[in-house]
């Protein structure tokens, strides 16, 4: 019975709408056509963007705000002292230290100063930030809900909690499409941390489309071997035979496609055509050897190593300047329990140089009026110490009511420090910015409208703001 009922359906919407399928196809055989060529299907811009493209450079597992960006000096004097009750309040600790009997105050080890006309406090450990901290602008009030990560780091990239929504990327990619035919509009990089830290899983969901159509979701790019998976053809299979298995493939998918109309089949074409065009512009794309020695010794000595931070940031550089919408960037390490002065510091060195080299190399090719860098992980760190607190080592829990990010260009204001945290920097002081309200602001940037840029699902509209959030203007240029 539920066979003859899906078969009904299918006749009545082929008798009903006759030519779709046909019209569908040609906009993917004759772009030109149309005026959507870059692959977004929700109209495009709602007002004059400011960035065309975006940078994600997401430090996975929560990068402690209070030793790197966020300036305490009077912390020092309250340094192994109780936290006060009046601080924390009512807040839920995760269980790694909700069943600590002490929670010492605890000043960060690492030395800070000002810098740029801006003045921005930075920490010893990120001094080529500090060079370029007048192209920044610090968020030092942002707040989430979240206090574990794999929560967390759903949230701020997908609006939710729980698995199950598209990615920023995607929603972006969705919008407005790619500026490159034949290169993917959304690409993932991964790097690992210099850190001795276990590995928190990074799901492939957090790039995913979900119910979006599937040729949204990110496409992540591998370290060794081909960039892409099944890239190459395999031996003895050429060009040639490649392009006429794909030709055989992509009309049993249009016969299909005519029969049930199903927009998943002409994502499935289009995929195709995608990666046969891959093959030529990926290689191009991950080979340097255009590049010069000098610009790859501003993103430092492992700009030269495939995978690392440093070799990625560079691609990233490579990827914007060639139209793909959306790049992110994955930098695992961060989740200092413990270890923290030795291990942050690994953690720094990893990404200082090569961020600060990815600023200049946009600012100076004119990309970055137009491109939108974003820096920062899922949450922040404690203000109090997790387990012991030593003299000169000390851990921090996650921490999700206050937290810094940065970003630059694409519309941003530079030498901008935007919110304030309490003296423990523990809560927010002033100018509370949430992961919806960034989020909006980041969508705002690329000229669309949080509210409006919608898809209906399961009978309602969803949005990456869910009902929620607002832009922040006080950052924007």
């Amino acid at each position: 019975m539920n066979a003859l009922l899906a078969i009904t359906r299918r006749q009545l919407f082929a008798r009903t709408a006759t030519g779709i399928g046909g019209v569908a196809l040609a906009s993917l055989l004759n772009r030109s056509l149309f005026a959507a060529d870059s692959g977004g299907v929700a109209g495009g811009t709602h007002f004059a963007p400011k960035a065309k493209r975006v940078i994600y450079l997401f430090q996975h597992g929560g990068p402690s705000q209070l030793d790197l960006f966020d300036h305490k000096p009077g912390l020092r004097a309250l340094h192994g002292k109780e936290l006060p009750e009046s601080v924390r309040g009512t807040q839920r600790l995760t269980g790694m230290t909700s069943g600590q009997k002490s929670l010492p105050v605890t000043s960060s080890i690492f030395n800070f100063a000002q810098h740029g006309k801006s003045g921005a406090w930075v920490s010893e450990l990120m001094p080529h930030t500090a060079d370029v901290v007048d192209d920044l602008c610090f968020i030092r009030s942002m707040h989430t809900e979240a206090i574990n990560h794999d929560p967390a780091v759903t949230f701020l990239q997908t609006g939710h909690q729980q698995p199950g929504r598209p990615s920023l990327g995607a929603w972006a990619s969705y919008g407005l499409g790619s500026e490159n035919a034949n290169l993917p509009g959304f690409v993932v990089l991964i790097s690992r941390g210099s850190a001795a830290r276990p590995a928190d899983p990074l799901y492939a969901r957090l790039w995913g489309a979900a119910f979006l159509p599937s040729n949204h979701q990110g496409v992540s790019f591998r370290s060794s071997g081909d960039p892409v998976l099944y890239l190459s053809n395999p031996p003895g299979l050429d060009a040639a035979a490649r392009r006429e298995q794909l030709d055989a493939i992509a009309a049993l998918n249009r016969k299909q496609l005519e029969r049930q109309l199903d927009p998943e089949i002409e994502t499935r074409i289009a995929q195709y055509e995608m990666a046969y065009r891959m093959q030529t512009s990926v290689p191009e794309l991950t080979s340097l050897r255009d590049e010069s020695a000098a610009t790859l010794d501003a993103y430092g000595p492992q700009a030269r190593v495939p995978g690392t931070f440093a070799a990625n940031c560079l691609l990233a550089r490579r990827l914007a300047e060639r139209g793909t919408r959306f790049i992110q960037l994955y930098h695992r390490g961060w989740d200092q329990h413990y270890n923290l002065p030795s291990d942050l510091r690994l953690q720094s060195q990893d990404v200082d140089q090569p961020c600060a080299a990815l600023i200049r190399d946009l600012k100076q090719r004119g990309l970055l009026d137009d491109t939108l860098v974003i820096w920062g992980g899922e949450f922040g760190r404690t203000t109090y110490s997790q387990g012991k607190l030593e003299a000169t080592n000390y851990g921090r829990d996650h921490h999700g009511r206050c937290f810094t990010m940065w970003l630059a260009g694409g519309g941003v204001r530079g030498g901008t420090l935007y919110g304030e945290t309490d003296d423990f920097c523990y809560n927010v002081a002033r100018n509370p910015v949430h992961v919806h309200d960034l989020n909006a602001t980041l969508l705002h940037l690329m000229g669309i409208d949080h509210t409006r840029l919608t898809f209906k699902f399961q009978g309602r509209y969803f949005r990456l703001t869910d009902v929620h959030g607002e832009v922040v203007k006080g950052i924007l240029a």
